[in-house]
């Protein structure tokens, strides 16, 4: 055999061993019993891991309602005082006062009587003085009309008034003193100290009289 041919058949050969190896096997043809190749199962994908929720933040608390503020009462409104001057001026008494009483006519027994406002405070002059006579009892008569209260001397302090006493004609009932006593009108129960002045041979009887109280000494003796 020609090396040739030699050549040819070893070649014929290896083609037919190298179709043989790569073919499929008898078991691995369509209908056989080999098993296939096992395909790798599909990656199951895996379960996506949900996001962690953040964390909630603590709900605030509910801010406690506010106490009610106290209610602080209505201080009560100061009162105004009144605008007339003399709203709270108080009638005068012995307390306020100084007293004299001087002759002023020795035929008539007649005598001028003189507050004087001590205090430090005005006051209303009301009406006509109490006059007793000594220990004698009784009182001088009231001599003419004497203001209101609204209309009554308004004494400021160091300031006077007068009034007139007239002495009785001496009779058989007649007697005299040497002192006379004085009360204000106060239109009240107020209990006062009677304020004594002196009156010489001053005639007591029963028309002894004795005017309202005046702002100035003339009035009170014209009376």
């Amino acid at each position: 055999m020609s090396s040739v041919r030699r050549a040819a058949l070893v070649l014929v050969a290896a083609s037919a061993l190298a179709l043989t190896a790569c073919g499929p096997s008898e078991d691995g043809a369509a209908g056989g019993t080999g098993a296939p190749t096992a395909t790798p199962p599909a990656a199951t994908p895996s379960t996506p891991v949900k996001p962690t929720k953040p964390a909630e933040s603590s709900k605030p608390s509910t801010p406690a309602t506010p106490s009610k503020p106290v209610k602080v009462p209505t201080p009560a409104k100061p009162v105004s005082p009144s605008t007339d001057p003399d709203y709270d001026v108080f009638p005068c008494s012995t307390y306020d006062v100084t007293f004299t009483a001087s002759l002023a006519e020795s035929t008539t027994s007649s005598y001028l009587l003189k507050i004087t406002n001590k205090s430090g405070k005005p006051c209303r002059v009301l009406g006509h003085p109490v006059v007793t006579f000594g220990d004698l009892d009784g009182q001088a008569k009231k001599r003419g009309a004497a203001p209101g209260v609204e209309d009554a001397i308004r004494l400021a302090p160091g300031e006077s008034a007068y009034a007139g006493l007239m002495g009785g004609l001496k009779g058989p009932k007649s007697k005299t003193v040497s002192s006379i006593a004085m009360t204000m009108d106060t239109e009240s129960d107020l209990e006062q100290v009677p304020l004594k002045a002196s009156t010489p041979g001053f005639n007591v009887s029963e028309e002894n009289s004795v005017t309202a109280w005046m702002d100035n000494a003339e009035d009170a003796l014209s009376l």
